[in-house]
């Protein structure tokens, strides 16, 4: 007699082959309207549900956990990132958590150079002339922006993602620089010329453009605070691919305005899915919709991910992607 399928309920709308496929293993309840769950509906879930499928999206705090049906053993997240989950209170009560890290390394690294590219260079505001009809003609003062060769790039948090980010920003001639939680390897260093300061403040004031592609914990919450912002050069640009609230929005925002930064290029936010509307105004800031890991390839290996971590759960084994509070 076969066994029980595992009720499995995801919280939002995944590429149509990562569905066919959970329908396929599971008894699978999906979000074909792609609309955010409720917390109610979330507390619906968590009660009814052996396995949740949430996203970064999705609140997944001691509260709601607290109304947990005795029979959720995993939180299977379609993500990198965990911050959305009480991971502490989850494994207190018996819950697993898995992520999909290592699939939208190269992607995010992607949409970090092209942001590192496209503030400098004014690429955004040249799109905008063009389309409101602005352009009259090539004159040599026209447009200018900044170089980036040869320039200093200090990157905040060397994983993976730093790390690719580093390997880009080398064939476009920047200088790499890092400041992490301890240094990568010697040979990681020699590949990517890469020089480590140990001081974020240090590094901070002699970058002429910094890239976040940390993680965001409790030790990262506005890690560049009003005061480490201060300390970037006034023709620094902030590129953020990384989570809104690795920065103090607001006093970059108000540095902006009064052009004590050069620009910035962002493609997630403090308050997401709200934006500082004085962002929203600013000619030399590019603003982005969190699409940095939006590939369908990408979005299809983080799916064959979380069912991995699905199917091995389900057959006694502990899943591949376990995600443990000593690695936050």
């Amino acid at each position: 007699m076969p066994s029980k399928k595992l009720k499995v309920i995801v919280t939002r709308k995944l590429p149509d082959p990562v569905e066919t496929r959970m329908r396929e293993l599971f008894d699978t309840e999906l979000n074909v309207d792609d609309k955010p769950m409720t917390a109610e509906e979330l507390a619906g879930a968590v009660a009814r549900a052996d396995v949740l499928v949430p996203t970064v999206t999705d609140r997944i705090d001691g509260r709601l956990l607290s109304r947990a049906g005795e029979q959720l053993r995993l939180i299977a997240q379609f993500g990198a990132g965990v911050d959305n989950i009480d991971v502490q209170t989850a494994i207190q009560r018996g819950i697993t958590v898995t992520n999909t890290p290592g699939v939208l390394t190269e992607d995010t690294a992607d949409i970090t150079m092209a942001l590192i590219l496209a503030v400098p260079r004014r690429i955004v505001e040249g799109v905008k002339l063009i389309e409101a009809d602005g352009f009259t003609g090539w004159s040599p003062t026209h447009m200018l922006g900044r170089r980036i060769w040869g320039k200093r790039l200090g990157i905040v948090g060397m994983g993976r993602i730093g790390q690719a980010v580093a390997r880009r920003a080398r064939a476009f001639g920047l200088q790499i620089h890092y400041n992490n939680r301890r240094k990568v390897s010697a040979h990681i260093e020699q590949e990517l010329e890469a020089t480590y300061w140990e001081s974020l403040d240090q590094m901070l004031s002699r970058m002429d453009i910094v890239s976040v592609n940390c993680p965001h914990t409790p030790a990262t919450y506005h890690l560049l605070s009003a005061r480490r912002l201060a300390l970037l050069k006034p023709h620094a640009y902030v590129v953020n691919t990384a989570r809104g609230e690795i920065i103090d929005e607001g006093a970059l925002a108000r540095m902006l305005d009064k052009g004590e930064l050069a620009g910035a290029g962002l493609d997630v936010f403090e308050h997401e899915p709200a934006i500082n509307p004085k962002l929203k105004k600013l000619p030399n800031v590019v603003l982005l919709p969190h699409m940095g890991s939006a590939t369908l390839e990408g979005r299809i290996d983080m799916g064959e991910k979380v069912i991995i971590n699905i199917k091995t759960f389900a057959d006694g084994h502990k899943p591949p992607d376990r995600v443990i509070p000593a690695m936050l």
